[in-house]
């Protein structure tokens, strides 16, 4: 049997990779938020869009889960982001895209219980599918994305820069990025890097 050099091993693998079934591209700064009128259901048992929960002066999207370290170690700054965008005027939604996790900590009730326990004072939705996932281009939880008020988007990453120790953050990449949006200034940071554990998308 012809035995494959190592590169072209690897060449078939790149290949095979650009063809298997995934996100789209990471959504880019200026880019309308997609897939506004998409229902999904709430922890509450309503069902909501994104265009349902944005607020006067933009909305807030963070892909969340119940299972991720990474979401557990930011957690605590969840609540204090959705107060400054309740104070000015910002949808916050979280979003689980765990499908292939519902059986195993990600399920609905799963985040009922998480929602309860955390004292969430925003909507925290199931994405059945992956769907809203698949359409910004979500790849770890947490991963942020945020609005103006036409639903561009201005800022994507992280919520800040020390996920193990709020008290030692030096940079509020998001908090930061909120206020100068409401105040119609330039955003500090626009792009940051995502760091978290990887939607866990059903496969194919």
């Amino acid at each position: 049997m012809m035995r494959l050099h190592p590169r072209l091993w690897l060449v078939g693998l790149l290949g095979l990779a650009f063809m298997l079934p995934g996100p789209e591209k990471e959504l880019e700064i200026g880019a309308r938020a997609p897939l506004v009128d998409l229902k999904m259901r709430d922890v509450s048992g309503k069902m909501l869009s994104l265009k349902d929960v944005a607020g006067e002066n933009g909305l807030l999207v963070i892909f969340s889960c119940n299972t991720c370290p990474w979401v557990a170690a930011w957690e605590d700054r969840y609540l204090i982001v959705a107060q400054k965008a309740k104070e000015l005027g910002i949808g916050m939604i979280a979003v689980n895209s765990n499908e292939a996790y519902r059986d195993r900590g990600d399920g609905f009730e799963d985040m009922q219980r998480r929602a309860k326990e955390k004292g969430y004072t925003f909507p925290y939705v199931l994405d059945e599918g992956s769907k809203l996932a698949d359409a910004f281009g979500a790849t770890r939880t947490p991963h942020v994305f945020l609005f103006n008020k036409d639903l561009v988007l201005v800022y994507r990453g992280a919520i800040d820069d020390n996920a193990r120790n709020p008290e030692a953050v030096k940079h509020h990449y998001l908090l930061d990025a909120m206020e100068a949006m409401v105040a119609g200034k330039p955003i500090p940071v626009a792009t940051t890097r995502s760091i978290g554990c990887t939607i866990k998308r059903a496969e194919s």
